[in-house]
Order: structure tokens, then C-alpha cells, then sequence
């Protein structure tokens, strides 16, 4: 009896040990972004700051951008969050960092995070074959397509997986797929230019004017096709997502804009971040222009006002969100926490790393020499960073129109930097580099 008393007693030691370790690790994880930071505390300088100022409004003078914003928290400290340039130059209006932004497929990461939480729950499994759940998920490969758009085709050497549609490697939309879409397209625009009917306006990430939209009718139509390549051989950018958001209405039974919200962005205070917005918020978006031979001219402003209205039916997982940038700094801050932020959990830290530390692609791939792309983030390693200051454990993703971000827990810091222009110079390399500097 004594060795078993002595015994137990043992693993109630090491128990509430690990226990005491693992509450003291999560009670060091910032629950609050700090202001006005001691600098030196954080082991930077105001002259190291105004290298990073110069920098900023150096793109502003050379009218590389219309505006630009960057932010930098180091241990849940703001160390950086600056804003230059102009919201509407037209009106001479200052850019702010509390200025909105079409986040584009920042929105991607946000729904791999939503999508993680139902595994979390038990709802299902990375692993999972998606026809589990969507019995309607073509099994099939295109092998050749005709010029009337019939197509061949062969079994998949393997099932789609959840994984497979984090990792953009399911085979959805891809390939010849493509082929075959643009030839339905030729004969359906022929049908209507013989017809008379006008063309309907689609504003990705929005709802098509003046009809009721689902992302359950778009994947279901999407479903329809074969793969363009067996799920895990290759990497395809951008509609698996969609796809995934689909996924988690199905498992769900909710919209996935009212998951989102329910499961990341309320409770992480993600208030001003969403896909929809009413009227009165349209002024706090930042207007996009184009930088033409030195000089910038205005661009559409679609986006922005896509996202005002009473009735929308139609949130994508691809792309949609927009809002400010200490916004999705609260969703960069939480992963770099391993889960928590804002006293609550969204994730596992486990899942965190199960989702930012493994390689989901084969060595060879589309997206080039080096490239490595996990669970919903691209994960930087010696071959292919953004910066050369950069680690090894980061792990990031970014927008169509500049908005890019960085977590990287070996440096404990997160850095975001966004513009609004659909073309532009590569400037965030050189924003990333003084970041990391900040600390050197």
C-alpha cells in the first residue's frame, strides 16, 4: 500500500506541476494589447521608430501608394501602429490606422481558424474524406477535354480530405477544369447576346445585383466538376476555401458569416470586421487608386460599397472581410498566443501547431521553390521567406489588395502592413525588415 500511496502521490506532484506550467504560460500570453509602450522596455528605440516613419512616407512621397498603414506588437506590446498618406486625396483627407480595408484573403485564414473549432468540437476530422459530409464531391480526375466541353476522365487516386481543402490541394476548380468553364461560359454568353439579355454584375466576395445568392448554390454548382489533379499532388490557389466555408455551414447548420462572428470575431472584439456593413460606415473605408507611371489615379471603390446593404444572402470563405488593421491584429495575437486572446479561447494550442508547423504539400509544387503552406497559412523556412529577418517558425498570409501580415512566435511578434491598390510596387519586404530591426 505504501508504494502505491507513495506512487500516486508522485503523479499528483507532477500533475498539478505541469498543471501550475501550463497555467503560468497561458496567464503570460497578453489577453490585451498594451499602448503607448515603453520602448526601451520592449528593447527598441524612438530613432529605430523614425527609421521605420521615413520609410512609410517615403512611399507616400513617391506616390507609390495612396495610403499605408503599418503595425507592430512585440509580446502583446504595441511597439508600432502608424498610418500615412490619404484616406481621399481628392479631399484631403489623412489616412488613419483606424481606417478600413479589404482584407481580401485575409479572410481565408479566419475561416481555416473557424473551420478548426468544429474539429476541436468533434463535429469532424481533419482527415475526414469531404464526400462524408458532401456526398455530391466529384471522385473523378479530367483527363482530357473535347472542344465542345464533354470531357474524360479517371478515378482519383485518393479521397478529398478537410486537409486537402485548408492546404488548397484539392483538386477543386483546377486544371483542365478550367478549360471546361470558359467553353460553358462562350456558350451561355451566346445564348444571351442571341436572347437580348444583359450580363449580371458579380462583385466577388458580394452578392450578384439584384438576386438572392448562396455559397451553397456556387459549391454545389462547383461540385459538379472533376478535380483538375489528384487531392494532395498539387497546389491550386484560392476556391477550396470557399469550399471549406461551405463545409462549415453543413457541419454547423448555421451561415458561415453568423459562425464566424459567433466563434472569432466577437470574441475576440473583432467589432469593426466583418463581410457587411451599414451605410454610414462606407466613409471609413480608404479609397483605392492606381499608381500610374509615377502618378496615382482612382480606382473603383466597388469593394467598399459592395459591402453596404440591409439583405445579404452571400458570404464567401475566400475573401469578403475587411475592417481596420488592430482588428485582425487581435486574430494575429491570438494565434501567436496559441489560442487565447481577449480572455478567451478560440483554439487549442495544439491545433495552432498542427496547423502552422506541418508541411501539407508535396516538395515540388506550384507555388515554387521553397513554398510550404500548412493548414490555411504559407509557413516560412530557410528556402523562402519575406524578409531575411524572418524565422523559421513563422507563418503568415496576405490580400489581393497589400494587406499582409507575419506571426512569428520564435520572435514573439506579430506585424501587419496594408494598402488599398490592386497594383503596386513590393513594399512589405522592406516595412518587414525594419520591423524585425526594431529589436536588433
Amino acid at each position: 500500500m505504501k508504494k502505491v500511496f507513495s506512487y500516486t502521490l508522485v503523479i499528483a506532484f507532477f500533475f498539478c506541476a505541469s498543471n501550475t506550467v501550463a497555467q503560468s504560460k497561458t496567464a503570460a500570453n497578453p489577453q490585451r494589447f498594451t499602448e503607448n509602450t515603453d520602448l526601451r522596455k520592449v528593447g527598441t528605440s524612438p530613432a529605430k521608430i523614425k527609421s521605420i516613419d521615413s520609410l512609410m512616407q517615403s512611399f507616400v512621397d513617391q506616390k507609390k501608394v495612396s495610403s499605408v498603414v503599418g503595425f507592430v506588437a512585440k509580446g502583446g506590446n504595441i511597439v508600432y501602429k502608424k498610418a500615412f498618406g490619404w484616406k481621399d486625396i481628392e479631399n484631403r483627407v489623412p489616412a488613419t490606422p483606424d481606417d478600413y480595408y479589404i482584407k481580401f484573403s485575409q479572410t481565408k485564414a479566419v475561416t481555416s481558424v473557424a473551420f478548426m473549432t468544429l474539429v476541436e468540437k468533434g463535429l469532424v476530422k481533419v482527415d475526414d474524406p469531404v464526400s462524408k459530409y458532401f456526398p455530391g464531391i466529384s471522385d473523378q480526375v479530367v483527363t482530357a477535354v473535347n472542344s465542345d466541353g464533354t470531357y474524360e476522365t479517371r478515378p482519383a487516386a485518393r479521397p478529398m480530405t478537410f486537409a486537402h481543402l485548408l492546404s488548397h490541394s484539392s483538386g477543386l476548380g483546377a486544371g483542365l477544369v478550367g478549360k471546361i468553364r470558359q467553353i460553358e461560359r462562350r456558350k451561355a454568353d451566346s445564348i444571351r447576346k442571341a436572347s437580348g439579355a444583359p450580363a449580371s454584375a458579380t462583385v466577388p466576395g458580394q452578392r450578384t445585383a439584384g438576386t438572392a445568392r448562396y455559397l451553397k448554390n456556387d459549391m454545389e454548382a462547383l461540385a459538379k466538376y472533376p478535380l483538375g489533379f489528384d487531392p494532395g499532388s498539387e497546389w491550386n490557389y484560392h476556391v477550396s476555401t470557399n469550399m471549406l466555408g461551405y463545409m462549415i455551414e453543413r457541419i454547423s447548420g448555421k451561415p458561415l458569416r453568423e459562425y464566424i462572428k459567433e466563434t472569432i470575431l466577437t470574441p475576440l472584439g473583432m467589432n469593426d470586421t466583418d463581410w457587411y456593413f451599414e451605410p454610414k460606415k462606407l466613409s471609413r473605408f480608404v479609397k483605392v487608386y492606381n499608381a500610374v507611371n509615377g502618378n496615382l489615379e482612382p480606382a473603383s471603390n466597388m469593394y467598399a460599397q459592395g459591402t453596404i446593404s440591409k439583405e445579404q444572402t452571400y458570404a464567401e470563405g475566400a475573401i469578403g472581410l475587411n475592417g481596420p488593421i488592430q482588428d485582425y491584429a487581435k486574430f494575429c495575437q491570438m494565434l501567436l498566443n496559441k489560442g487565447t486572446f481577449n480572455g478567451k479561447r478560440i483554439l487549442k494550442a495544439e491545433t495552432i501547431d498542427q496547423m502552422t508547423k506541418i508541411n501539407q504539400l508535396p516538395e515540388k509544387n506550384s507555388g515554387g521553390k521553397g513554398f510550404k503552406f500548412g493548414l490555411g497559412f504559407e509557413l516560412y523556412n530557410q528556402d523562402k521567406k519575406p524578409a531575411p529577418e524572418v524565422s523559421n517558425s513563422a507563418y503568415a498570409w496576405g490580400g489581393l489588395y497589400g494587406t499582409e501580415y507575419i506571426i512569428d512566435p520564435e520572435n514573439d511578434l506579430i506585424a501587419l502592413f496594408y494598402l488599398n491598390m490592386p497594383k503596386r510596387e513590393t513594399l512589405y519586404p522592406k516595412f518587414l525588415s525594419k520591423a524585425y530591426q526594431l529589436f536588433k
